[in-house]
């Protein structure tokens, strides 16, 4: 429950609490100029979809396979000897389901993108699709250096800024994490205040 007003990024879509509302949107950076205040106008279908999570779950899929990589790279050059075929198999098939994982967090991301906000031309979301575009093609750029010999220092090199694309790409949508999804609240009701009566 949420008991105080709500104001909308009427650009990108953005709901948060009028208190909470600084000089610009903490979504795509457009001064409070342009919040109005929130009304509810969310379809049941585009709830049903953002209530199905996919984008999340695509992401945490290809964030996996992010982090696997590098770490087990590392460990294998410390422990050479330890699990060595286990290591090599989870390293390659990492290497390889990245670039996939990713494609499917791209459309999912397009897909919540324009569910949630009705546009993809916001400044974050804009940041977050060319951050996207860079780690794709640096995930594919390290699945071709990995095809020819596992370890080596340019998959290494690739495995690290893939790494740090997906921890930016983390950090721009922690700006969206509190948002307070279309649907989710019960708006507060407005309060009945009576005049005393006044005896004669």
């Amino acid at each position: 429950m949420i008991d105080e007003e709500l104001v909308i990024c009427r650009p990108c879509g953005y709901v948060m609490k009028e208190s909470d509302l600084g000089d610009v949107c903490p979504a795509c950076g457009l001064p409070r100029s342009v919040f109005e205040p929130y009304r509810e106008r969310v379809s049941s279908n585009r709830l049903f979809i953002l209530a199905l999570d996919i984008h999340p779950i695509a992401i945490h899929l290809s964030q996996t396979f992010v982090a696997l990589t590098p770490v087990l790279m590392l460990f294998h050059w410390i422990f050479p000897n330890v699990q060595v075929n286990i290591v090599d198999s989870v390293i390659r098939f990492s290497v390889y389901m990245l670039p996939l994982s990713l494609i499917a967090s791209t459309i999912s991301g397009i897909i919540d993108g324009m569910t949630r906000f009705k546009t993809l031309k916001t400044p974050l979301l804009q940041s977050k699709i060319i951050f996207s575009v860079i780690i794709m093609i640096l995930a594919f750029a390290q699945w071709f250096t990995a095809s020819e010999t596992l370890y080596n220092w340019p998959t290494f090199t690739l495995s690290v800024f893939v790494f740090a694309c997906a921890v930016k790409l983390g950090l721009m949508g922690k700006a969206l994490l509190n948002v307070i999804l279309p649907g989710k609240y019960v708006p507060r009701k407005k309060k009945v205040t009576t005049q005393p009566k006044v005896k004669l």
